[in-house]
């Protein structure tokens, strides 16, 4: 049967009682309960994303929005509707001393592993989009972006083959996405989601 919009809500519900990684800052950030074939995979949030409730609330999400809205037409509040979101880790993980969000270290990636598991079986996604290094090494391993951006990789998640499409991260700190050959490639990759059958019948929806 379909997964319904109240099981995503009863999942969402239980993964906000998190508390499992004591140097994380909760609450945990989640994105609208949407039933959803299409499954972003966010690095973690930052510190605006806690105050605001939602992910990629901030300058990031900005830029990952526009790049939706130009090659699929869709505003923030279509995206947000029709993809769900979701993150490896969804606490904001502080700062570094020296400056700079911290990166999630691999005990709390383990332990935050299990929402993006629950959510896959869920969900059962057609599309996968893992956005930044650290959710493209999730589902990938450790690659360069420049051998995975821009390509359509058919893998095998919860028991069903996936189609991934890595997109870079979209923070201003990062130049990749605005130089070559990362430019070229992200257009590519968003061709490859506009074309996937997954995102035709969301815009139907």
């Amino acid at each position: 049967m379909p997964t319904t919009v109240d099981q995503v809500r009863r999942h969402l519900a239980a993964l906000q009682r998190c508390r499992l990684c004591p140097h994380m800052h909760p609450p945990p950030v989640v994105g609208r309960p949407v039933a959803s074939r299409i499954l972003l995979v966010g690095q973690a949030p930052g510190d605006k994303e806690p105050r605001l409730g939602r992910p990629f609330a901030w300058t990031a999400g900005r830029t990952l929005f526009s790049w939706f809205e130009a090659a699929l037409g869709w505003t923030e509040d279509d995206t947000r509707n029709r993809v769900y979101f979701a993150a490896v880790c969804r606490c904001f993980p502080g700062k570094r001393p020296a400056g700079g969000d911290r990166v999630p270290d691999e005990g709390e990636i383990a332990r935050c592993a299990r929402w993006l598991e629950r959510e896959c079986a869920l969900l059962q996604p057609r599309l996968v989009l893992p956005v930044g290094k650290l959710a493209i090494s999730r589902l990938l391993g450790e690659q360069p972006l420049a051998a995975v951006v821009g390509r359509a990789i058919r893998v095998r998640i919860a028991g069903r083959k996936v189609d991934v499409v890595p997109l870079p991260h979209p923070s201003g700190a990062s130049p990749w996405h605005r130089v070559e050959p990362g430019r070229t490639l992200l257009r590519q990759a968003l061709a490859l989601v506009a074309a996937h059958p997954a995102v035709r019948n969301a815009a139907r929806k």
